[in-house]
């Protein structure tokens, strides 16, 4: 009978991945342990880059696939790809029979399959809990995947007292850091011209990478707000820009319209890309003079490598920010000030002393020793804080 132990890494979209692959290859190498992988919702998305082939290209085997996303960005059309979810991740949790499931952060997706494990009786490992996201519905639902986990791997101490107040119990909740930081110190970097011909890159002054997600609980549209982040953008023509494409939520199909738009506007310094990967992403965030929009890796990888953030609105409100982020709402004028101030020679020669507040790395192979050798359970106590805690 074979007694290694079954980790079951689930992922939904090629940001999440891409944080979870050096844990995946901790896992694999272990000849103690089996790595199973779950692959579901943007990876198996033509329009989103079919990005499962990624995770192939890394050697992995990926022993399930849960299609559950519809074509629609609706409210009513992201809530039933939950419901497929649920239903579809029943039947490969039956049968691969793991002894524990990974999953990381606050996507729809995770928390689908994280219902199904719940029912099936599989002990659920949660990485990035404890963190608050004011402006997206990503809030409920990572408290919600806290809730139905048994082991936390936070990336902060604050975020480590937070899962605790949740009635997590202590000896069960880690402060490892961000795993996405581990592949940072171990990326195989792409030289800025070998980048630049891989990607087409403008021939430019400046450089800015820029991700905007939907801010999903918003009373305004995600287009409106995008408007005005195009229309900053206008104000530093010198600049080529490099957009990637936004996540599967709701309104998000609108924004890569808007998108393109400005791409065929702009064809001589603009450049779109639904998918660029791990390696080719993190080297254009390490080349870029700003990183513009309000996505997680801003506040996490880019201040590792001491670029500038710009953070637009409150979609990551709540969030543990470094000296090297600034932040911006939501209309063109703030947007653009924000760019001038990251920009200006004083605010530049401020960044080496960036200090990364989620970790400094080899986050996944601590990780992976807590995963090997703690006593498997799906019953956990509910943690009262005492007064003096």
């Amino acid at each position: 009978m074979n007694d290694r132990r079954r980790i079951c890494v689930v992922t939904g979209t090629r940001a999440e991945y891409g944080l979870l692959v050096g844990l995946m290859r901790e896992i694999q190498k272990d000849p103690d342990l089996i790595l199973q992988v779950i692959a579901t919702g943007m990876h198996l998305s033509p329009e989103f880059g079919l990005t499962y082939r990624q995770i192939e290209v890394d050697d992995f085997t990926i022993d399930a696939k849960v299609e559950m996303l519809l074509s629609s960005d609706s409210t009513v059309g992201i809530t039933k790809s939950m419901g497929l979810g649920v239903m579809g991740f029943a039947d490969p949790l039956d049968r691969l029979k793991p002894d524990v499931m990974v999953v990381l952060g606050d996507r729809f997706e995770i928390l689908a399959a994280v219902q199904a494990a719940l029912i099936a009786r599989v002990p659920v490992a949660h990485i990035h809990g404890g963190e608050t996201t004011e402006g997206a519905f990503d809030e409920g639902i990572r408290h919600a995947i806290t809730k139905m986990s048994h082991w936390h791997f936070v990336a902060a101490e604050a975020y480590r007292r937070r899962v605790v107040q949740m009635g997590e119990p202590p000896h069960r909740v880690f402060n490892f850091g961000s795993p996405g930081l581990d592949q940072i110190a171990e990326l195989d970097w792409l030289d800025r011209d070998a980048l630049g011909a891989l990607l087409d890159l403008p021939e430019a002054e400046r450089l800015f990478l820029v991700t905007y997600h939907p801010v999903t609980l918003d009373q305004r549209s995600p287009e409106q707000a995008m408007q005005q982040l195009l229309c900053a953008l206008e104000s530093f023509p010198e600049a080529g820009v490099v957009f990637t494409y936004p996540n599967a939520d709701t309104g998000g199909r609108a924004l890569i319209e808007a998108i393109d738009r400005f791409v065929s506007l702009h064809p001589e310094r603009a450049r779109a890309f639904a998918s660029l990967g791990s390696r080719r992403y993190l080297s254009l965030m390490r080349y870029a003079d700003v990183v513009i929009g309000n996505s997680s890796s801003g506040l996490i990888e880019t201040p590792f490598l001491k670029t500038a953030t710009v953070n637009v609105g409150d979609r990551q409100k709540g969030r543990l920010k470094a000296s090297s982020v600034i932040d911006a709402s939501e209309t063109a004028g703030d947007i653009a000030r924000a760019i001038g101030v990251a920009l200006s020679p004083s605010f530049r020669s401020t960044l080496d002393n960036t200090v990364s507040l989620y970790g400094h790395g080899r986050t996944g192979a601590s990780i992976k020793t807590v995963l090997k050798t703690a006593e498997l359970s799906v019953r956990k106590p509910f943690f009262d804080i005492p007064h003096e805690y």
